[in-house]
């Protein structure tokens, strides 16, 4: 049996926090209007920075199956939605001519019947598990696909049901919760977003970064937590090719913590810059003097306080 939606605000801080998701009061706002009132929540913002993530601490502390969508170029009805499975359809034709049954309309209503039918995520999240309850659906990196595919969404995100020609419009009983994630690699069309509730996921400040490190790695020292969320959010403002995400930082900090690290210095920033950083230009204009710089500043800053 899951755990009912949150009916305040506050109550949906404390189920983020319950599945190790800090979260600030208006990314939660955002989630409980979007529960509330049945609406799709559409997250958009830089890659590692958490959205994925609030789909899945979703499933896990509401109880709710978790159905994901990966989207990538090129994703088509037959991938997300549904296919028919035409090798069992052809065994079934040559069995029925073999056995003399020539009747077509007959074969045809039955190889063309839910039993022949594979299911993708997109119909698959419009059913109830065992359970009752309706499934969380993670649209995930939907920036990803190609533009026609949005318009198969526009059917299931407005009336939660999916049109298929030999067997009619299969509904939802009870709707899915459903979180769309992009990266914004390209604009999603208007008509996506005016059937959801939009929320822009930011990179986190310095203190909700420090205590997501104490939520996610415990086990890292107070000393280096600070610095290396001070060394992160320096990085930042740096124009590089691809920022460091709060993923990237929980891996560097879990790196620094398996190397027995409690303090930073230029010769390990440099030696493990490879989980922090993901393209070897950003590598190689940070590496060096400019990373004890930034350590060094970072140092500093940290003395003052």
């Amino acid at each position: 049996m899951g755990n009912k939606i949150p009916e305040s605000i506050e109550e949906t801080v404390t189920l983020l926090s319950d599945g190790k998701y800090v979260s600030d009061r208006s990314l939660a706002t955002a989630l409980f209007l979007a529960l509330k009132l049945g609406r799709p929540l559409f997250l958009e913002g830089e890659a590692g920075v958490g959205k994925t993530e609030i789909a899945k601490v979703l499933s896990n502390t509401l109880g709710h199956k978790l159905i994901r969508l990966q989207c990538y170029e090129g994703l088509d009805v037959a991938s997300a939605v549904y296919e028919w499975n035409y090798s069992r359809q052809m065994i079934d034709i040559r069995i029925a001519e073999a056995t003399g049954q020539h009747n077509k309309e007959s074969l045809g209503k039955t190889i063309f019947s839910e039993e022949f039918l594979i299911k993708r995520p997109l119909l698959e999240a419009l059913e109830t598990d065992t359970t009752g309850l309706p499934p969380v659906l993670l649209i995930d990196e939907l920036d990803r696909t190609d533009e026609p595919f949005e318009a198969f969404l526009l059917e299931i995100l407005s009336d939660f049901q999916v049109t298929i020609p030999e067997l009619g419009t299969i509904s939802a009983v009870k709707p899915p919760i459903v979180i769309i994630t992009s990266n914004r690699t390209r604009e999603i069309h208007d008509a996506i977003k005016r059937r959801c509730f939009y929320y822009w996921v930011d990179y986190p400040s310095s203190e909700r970064e420090l205590e997501i490190l104490k939520v996610k790695c415990p086990d890292a020292p107070e000393q280096i937590s600070d610095q290396i969320v001070a060394f992160v959010q320096r990085l930042r403002q740096k124009d590089l090719f691809k920022l460091p995400g709060v993923a990237e930082t929980i891996d560097w900090t879990n790196a620094l913590v398996q190397l027995d690290r409690i303090d930073l210095d230029p010769q390990t920033v440099n030696d493990t810059l490879g989980t922090l950083l993901k393209y070897q230009d950003d590598i190689e204009k940070i590496k060096g003097s400019e990373a004890a710089t930034l350590l060094e500043k970072v140092k500093a800053d940290l003395a003052t306080r």
